[in-house]
């Protein structure tokens, strides 16, 4: 399974939704998970860039395993979710600091697949983080975490790649509309 942990990796570095050493990658196996470890380059995840932690309780793996294995815990606890992707996606980071408490896309496959992406607060690693995205995943296929990234759910983690990459295309789109209303709403003003 990190064989399909590794491909995703280096697919989300290779699109730009994440830089190489940020995010993280985790797929439900029972009442375990096969999680990213900490400081992991997601484009050059092998075997020992991967390890297992249990679902239910913490253990002296999770000293080594990513920051966000909390987050991932309560993920799985509160959702029917199988796979998580955890990335850093430039426009989402962005809309999520100037926008409010979620994203209304504009281009037609967010408005039919995303309807609207939460924002979510929290720390890094820290239980609120965990709660609110947890809280919020029951409803929704991803959100975004202010001014930190995405978390996207899945069945397979194909499934949560393409969440991923709608979250950030529609935020790109949405960044874009908006700056161009901007632009235009100022030139008409000053006619």
């Amino acid at each position: 399974m990190w064989q399909e942990i590794s491909r995703f990796g280096k697919k989300l570095v290779e699109y730009g939704l994440v830089e190489s050493h940020f995010g993280n990658i985790s797929i439900r196996t029972g009442d375990t998970m096969l999680i990213t470890r900490s400081g992991s380059a997601l484009d050059e995840i092998d075997q020992d860039a991967v390890v297992e932690v249990g679902i239910e309780r913490s253990s002296s793996m999770d000293l080594i395993a990513s920051s966000e294995t909390i987050v991932h815990r309560a993920i799985y606890r509160n959702t029917s979710a199988l796979a998580i992707i955890h990335a850093h996606c430039p426009y989402a980071v962005i809309e999520s600091l100037i926008g409010d408490s979620a994203i209304v896309p504009v281009d037609s496959e967010g408005i039919y697949f995303l309807h609207e992406i939460p924002v979510v607060t929290g720390g890094i690693g820290t239980p609120d983080l965990a709660e609110n995205a947890s809280s919020l995943l029951r409803e929704h296929k991803g959100v975004i975490i202010r001014g930190h990234g995405t978390i996207a759910t899945g069945m397979i983690l194909e499934e949560a790649y393409v969440v991923t990459s709608q979250i950030e295309h529609s935020c790109l789109v949405k960044y874009h509309v908006d700056l161009f209303n901007r632009f235009n709403e100022c030139r008409m003003g000053g006619r």
